[in-house]
């Protein structure tokens, strides 16, 4: 005969309910798409992530949407048209664009740039770094929800693209560089009067004060960003990229200093006259999120004080040096690396001599930068998505090349 236990029944009744509605609770893993779509001056990109609850088991960083074949196309343009397509490439910084392939050409064929072409060249780079890193200090907050530095940091930003414009013609797309020096002014006439107004009437003294001016508004950012309480909790500690993790992936630039080096290409290379400045490369401590931002920060300090002291030694002389109405570059193959306000932008020119390049092939800062995405993003939490997506800077015309 059964022997019942009401006590027992009824424990074993609870036990069986409480673990039939924690089966129901589970939840199994979920795709979340983020994109394909277009925020703001990042580009198209799409991110399938594989999540379980509010943590990140994968991610697939999916590009290509706005592939545009700029090495195919350089094999059927001209040296000088090529200007027009590599300043596309990274639209935030186009002027930068433009340095490493003309060098790589100039090398190639032999040509001595005048100096007063390559300081020109120099201060409209750092110019055009700042503006790169102004447009983060400001959308960067915005991303994580705070819009005031949005207005603070884009107003000195135009007094910087109004500097550019005014020597190239172009806010963002200036194909000013030729093979040899700088594009004249508009209607200066020959290339080789001594008397070619080679910069606007004022741009010395403007630029000065522009520099000082945003000096003045990293001050402000450093009073409404950095020393944030909300902006901090945000970013300090959060997506933490290793040195060593981020060479293996060739993370480059601001987001590989911040992980705690000072290699920066501007000490180490030729390209232009840089060492005949001072100034500092800033190295971060934590490789977070809030040291990529500091990273960025530092350097529109420095590229201040670089412009500042090329405006104050600029030296009188030609735009250009003598080089053929028709440019053909000699046979032979040459890389010239460069350090665009993104990181390392390179081009592997390949000449069998003639009008067009055999090949070219581009290294880009942002397809290295993004490349650390999967490892980067695992294991973290969906909210810290954006906050580590947008403090590696990245333009996808810069992946999508």
């Amino acid at each position: 005969m059964t022997t019942i236990n009401p006590i027992t029944d009824v424990a074993t009744a609870m036990h069986l309910s409480e673990a039939s509605v924690s089966v129901e609770l589970e939840t199994p893993d979920m795709t979340l798409n983020i994109g394909p779509q277009h925020p703001s001056t990042h580009g198209v990109l799409r991110l399938v992530a594989q999540v379980d609850g509010e943590r990140i088991l994968s991610v697939e960083p999916v590009i290509g949407y706005m592939h545009r074949g700029y090495e195919k196309l350089a094999e059927v343009r001209t040296y000088a048209q090529i200007t027009a397509l590599v300043n596309r490439i990274d639209w935030v910084s186009g002027f930068a664009n433009e340095i490493p392939f003309i060098v790589a050409a100039e090398r190639l064929m032999g040509v001595e740039v005048p100096e007063r072409a390559q300081y020109i060249r120099l201060i409209l780079t750092e110019l055009a770094r700042i503006s790169s890193h102004l447009i983060f200090t400001s959308s960067y907050p915005l991303e994580i929800g705070a819009a005031t530095p949005l207005m603070h940091a884009l107003r000195e930003r135009e007094r910087v693209l109004e500097l550019l414009e005014g020597v190239t013609g172009g806010r963002f797309h200036p194909n000013f560089n030729r093979i040899g020096g700088v594009k004249p002014a508009a209607g200066s006439g020959s290339q080789t009067r001594k008397d070619v107004q080679d910069l606007p009437a004022g741009f010395l003294a403007e630029t000065r004060e522009a520099m000082q001016r945003v000096l003045d508004v990293c001050d402000d950012l450093d009073t409404l960003v950095t020393g944030n309480e909300i902006f901090r909790a945000r970013t300090v500690g959060v997506g933490v990229i290793p040195l060593d993790k981020g060479i293996d992936y060739g993370v480059s630039g601001p987001n590989l200093r911040a992980s705690g080096t000072n290699f920066d290409l501007r000490k180490h290379t030729d390209y232009l006259p840089y060492d005949r400045f001072e100034f500092e490369i800033p190295a971060g401590t934590n490789g977070d999120c809030f040291d990529r931002y500091l990273m960025r920060l530092e350097e529109i300090r420095e590229a201040c004080k670089i412009i500042i002291q090329a405006v104050d030694s600029i030296p009188s002389g030609p735009l250009q040096a003598k080089v053929p109405k028709i440019i053909k570059v000699p046979a032979g193959e040459v890389y010239v690396r460069a350090e665009n306000p993104k990181g390392e932008m390179g081009y592997h020119l390949i000449s069998e001599g003639g009008r067009m390049p055999y090949r070219l092939k581009i290294r880009t800062a942002s397809f290295s930068n993004l490349s650390v995405l999967p490892w980067l993003l695992e294991d973290t939490l969906v909210p810290d998505i954006i906050a580590i997506l947008g403090s590696l800077d990245f333009v996808l015309g810069d992946v999508d090349r």
